[in-house]
């Protein structure tokens, strides 16, 4: 029987205080004085891993990653009862690292202390841009300042692992504004960055009211600028959009990308699970829970629980499933990790590897499936080399 990959835990707080135009998360803007459900919310989350224990499987959390939609619009108070009932319930690695996402407008003074002492220990603050009209366009709710005030803050309450999130390829952005950004996050000193390009995703107000955007050459020559001007400061590439210091990359995202398991309690989360059937390997399942935060909190007193869907990945998907993950690495993954997790003959692909090789889009390594820089800006044309189904 096949070992059971690493497991982490994503926990979704759905609410924020205004939808921004480019979001297609499940987040529900409320406003910036509303009273959240903070007891109620607590125990349906604790409920919803109660449900889920069983697929633990006796392993070990190796990272928890509480994203959104705001969670830093919850209480240092409403964390520490949280991250207590999850110990409580789940064996945590001693390192296990635990991150939280915040927006810097909506930290109260005082608050990232809060949140270091009830155990967060890595904090993803969404900057987007240092630029203040960039950030009216975007709809965000803070200003640049705010953004370098709240690095300062967690600083000073002892974080000591932090990522920016900062985006390139905005309404109007020429390469000299987007490495401005860039220079202010790097003035900051983050352990780790996550650069990524504004695209228009479908059900959102960008999409219906699209801005207009970089014309094709400019968004090239930012990332050129901008992927050189980060490796040149210390922050080495090592997914599509990440960037880290030496021992900093991001634990969940990598056990995402090396396609580890994960459990997801809350509104809309999602989750992958594996199982051994003793036979044939390893089963995977990927399930979802119930969307809407009304309708999530009223599944504690349903008998058909938080889940909302489930699908079990099928052999024909499954080399697809796992390479659309592992190509985003830079590192890219080992031919035999792929025959081992796909279960299928690199023979049968041979005539495709060799193909995105001539386009340039994979690395020349007879042992390894390693996306080239150009693959890793055409992805989708190398993921549609590999697809077997």
């Amino acid at each position: 029987m096949m070992s059971l990959p690493p497991l982490a835990l994503y926990v979704h707080v759905p609410w924020c205080v205004r939808k921004c135009p480019y979001c297609d998360f499940n987040s529900h803007g409320v406003g910036r004085d509303a009273s959240l459900p903070e007891a109620d919310y607590l125990k349906a989350l604790l409920a919803d891993l109660d449900a889920d224990l069983a697929l633990a499987r006796d392993r070990e959390l190796v990272s928890l990653f509480i994203g959104g939609g705001t969670p830093s619009l919850m209480s240092a108070e409403f964390y520490r009862e949280l991250l207590t009932g999850i110990a409580a319930r789940l064996p945590m690695a001693h390192d296990i690292e635990i991150t939280l996402e915040a927006n810097p407008g909506t930290l109260e003074r005082g608050r990232f202390a809060g949140y270091r002492e009830a155990g967060i220990n890595r904090l993803s603050l969404g900057v987007q841009s240092f630029q203040d009209a960039q950030l009216e366009a975007l709809g965000r709710i803070h200003s640049g300042s705010d953004a370098e005030t709240a690095v300062v803050e967690a600083r000073a309450a002892g974080f000591d692992n932090l990522n920016l999130d900062v985006m390139h390829g905005l309404p109007g952005q020429t390469p000299a504004l987007a490495l401005e950004d860039l220079e202010r996050a790097l003035a900051l000193s983050p352990e780790h960055l996550s650069w990524y390009q504004l695209t228009l995703e479908p059900n959102t107000e960008f999409h219906s009211r699209p801005p207009q955007l970089p014309e094709e050459e400019v968004l090239w020559d930012i990332q050129d600028l901008g992927h050189a001007r980060l490796e040149e400061a210390g922050l080495a590439r090592y997914e599509i959009s990440a960037y880290a210091r030496s021992g900093r990359r991001s634990r969940h995202n990598l056990n995402y990308w090396r396609f580890g398991d994960y459990l997801g309690i809350g509104a809309g989360a999602h989750g992958k699970l594996s199982a051994g059937d003793g036979s044939a390997g390893l089963m995977i399942e990927r399930r979802w829970k119930v969307r809407q935060p009304e309708a999530y909190l009223r599944r504690q007193r349903d008998p058909r629980g938080f889940l909302a869907g489930r699908h079990r990945i099928q052999e024909s998907e499954l080399a697809l499933e796992f390479s659309m993950n592992a190509l985003r690495l830079v590192e890219g993954v080992s031919l035999s990790r792929w025959r081992t997790t796909t279960g299928r003959s690199i023979a049968m692909l041979e005539a495709r590897l060799s193909s995105a090789r001539k386009k340039g889009l994979l690395v020349e390594d007879a042992n390894r499936l390693q996306a080239s820089p150009q693959g890793l800006l055409f992805l989708n044309d190398l993921l549609a080399l590999i697809d077997m189904e």
